[in-house]
């Protein structure tokens, strides 16, 4: 479904956090993770949030800006995120959640899923074999199927593999399963943004 997510590997400046909701509005997922409503005077694109995280020289302030795709609301995260810690709160009532955080100072890049206010499986992409959660195992029959792991969890990856042919075998793993997707240019559209508090 449109441009999925392997696009983001080969994308210089994927530097924000992704947060994708099923069961809730964009709005609410913008509360659910800290949003002041009004705090942002108008809807901004990526580059409008990073001059409000940067605004006063400090780094301080944190945006989310906000929207819809795919049957999933999303948010994309600018600053220091802090979705990784509220993910259970935020699946809370029914809610399935996928965060990926693209970890730009400290790879790998991250996958975290929450459902009905359970931590269900996280990992490093590009390291599927270290997961944790209540169902650690939850994704290896994928990954398994895509060639990403082995049956025993190890990996199934040549060794001297460009680490971006893993990346995107894994994020199409969680295409698939979760039917996610982003628009190449949602760095430039204008999108509800909100402080994070």
């Amino acid at each position: 479904m449109g441009d999925g997510l392997r696009w983001l590997v080969d994308c210089d400046d994927w530097r924000y956090g992704i947060v994708f909701a099923r069961g809730i509005t964009p709005q609410e997922l913008a509360r659910r993770l800290g949003g002041v409503p009004g705090s942002v005077p108008s809807s901004l694109t990526g580059a409008q949030a990073w001059d409000v995280v940067m605004d006063d020289g400090t780094d301080d302030e944190d945006v989310v800006r906000v929207g819809a795709y795919g049957g999933w609301s999303f948010a994309l995260e600018y600053g220091l995120p802090s979705a990784a810690e509220r993910l259970v709160e935020v699946s809370q009532d029914g809610v399935e959640v996928v965060h990926l955080d693209p970890q730009p100072d400290h790879p790998p890049a991250q996958f975290a899923h929450a459902r009905d206010g359970a931590a269900v499986c996280s990992f490093g992409i590009g390291e599927e074999v270290w997961r944790w959660g209540q169902e650690p195992d939850f994704l290896l029959d994928d990954l398994v199927r895509a060639g990403v792991l082995r049956p025993d969890g190890e990996s199934a990856r040549p060794e001297e593999e460009p680490f971006g042919d893993a990346d995107r075998a894994t994020l199409t793993v969680l295409e698939a399963r979760f039917g996610l997707a982003l628009p190449r240019d949602v760095e430039e559209r204008p999108l509800p943004g909100f402080v994070i508090r």
